[in-house]
């Protein structure tokens, strides 16, 4: 691959943490605030020195580096804390993506808040996002739940606990645990829509979505996945409600709730605006007061 050099400002930078994010695959993908930040940061710091030397030097960039990662983040947080009490610019990047998504670099986020230092973050590529625009699946609500447990027991009693949920979830997942994991998701959660997608933003990237049970018998009939994935599973099939279900579960949460909470309230468990619902939690109440 052809290094680029990008012209970029010079600018001094206000002392504090830039939170920038990097590509999580096409190096393309990657702000000009971000390039900017990264060539003016007094010191970026990162998971793995060697991999982000890969992205500062595809566009010219030279830069101090040093790493903060699950290994030595209690070591290296009060050398990060230090350099910004100095003075010092320091940009903070993952491996790949968006810092702080499944990642440990919160409690350095904390102790900056601490110490009232400047903060700010540079938005970008996360592969969470981009899987949930590739998936096809609702996206007003979504629950991400990071890795799964590698153990079967243990994985199945997270699916257990969010088995209620009614939105879309999120998991990454290593390739080559993922033909066991959608055994696990329709043994608890049934046989709802499934998303994969592979190698994000990368030449061999692609989307695989079926039911669980579909896509558990297309695995067999494949070589095995490889590359990084991320999983999105859809939500529960609503349950079909009559007329009468929705008015009894309005009057039940008018009893405890102001009008507008009792829609909202039942908006969650039935596929009706809560518009529509607190019109008709307003008939309700009407109709009770002139009996």
């Amino acid at each position: 691959m052809t290094n680029i050099s990008v012209p970029m400002s010079n600018c001094k930078l206000k002392a504090g943490l830039y939170i920038v994010a990097t590509p999580i695959g096409n190096l393309k993908d990657i702000t000009l605030r971000a390039l900017e930040v990264l060539q003016s940061a007094d010191i970026v710091v990162c998971e793995d020195t060697r991999v982000t030397n890969k992205l500062l030097s595809h566009y010219g960039i030279k830069a101090k580096m040093f790493a903060y990662n699950d290994h030595n983040a209690g070591k290296v947080r009060p050398k990060i804390l230090e350099q910004i009490a100095q003075g010092q610019s320091v940009a903070l990047v993952s491996d790949a993506g968006t810092p702080m998504i499944s990642d440990p670099g919160y409690k350095l986020i904390n102790d900056i808040y601490e110490r009232e230092y400047y903060v700010t973050t540079l938005p970008g590529a996360s592969s969470v996002l981009a899987a949930l625009t590739l998936a096809g699946l609702p996206t007003n609500r979504f629950l991400f739940e990071g890795f799964l447990p590698t153990k079967t027991t243990a994985r199945k009693e997270v699916l257990q606990n969010i088995k209620h949920i009614n939105t879309t979830i999120v998991f990454l997942e290593r390739a080559s645990r993922v033909a066991e994991v959608l055994v696990d998701i329709l043994s608890v959660l049934g046989n709802r829509e499934v998303a994969i997608a592979r190698e994000i933003t990368k030449s061999y990237e692609e989307v695989i979505k079926n039911t669980a049970s579909e896509l558990i018998e297309y695995l067999k009939t494949r070589d095995e996945l490889k590359g990084e994935v991320v999983l999105v599973i859809g939500p529960p099939e609503q349950k079909a409600f009559s007329q009468s279900d929705i008015d009894h579960m309005l009057r039940n949460a008018m009893q405890d709730m102001r009008i507008k909470e009792a829609a909202a309230m039942v908006a969650e468990n039935v596929d009706i605006p809560k518009k529509q619902l607190y019109a008709r939690a307003l008939e309700l109440k009407n109709e009770q007061e002139n009996t």
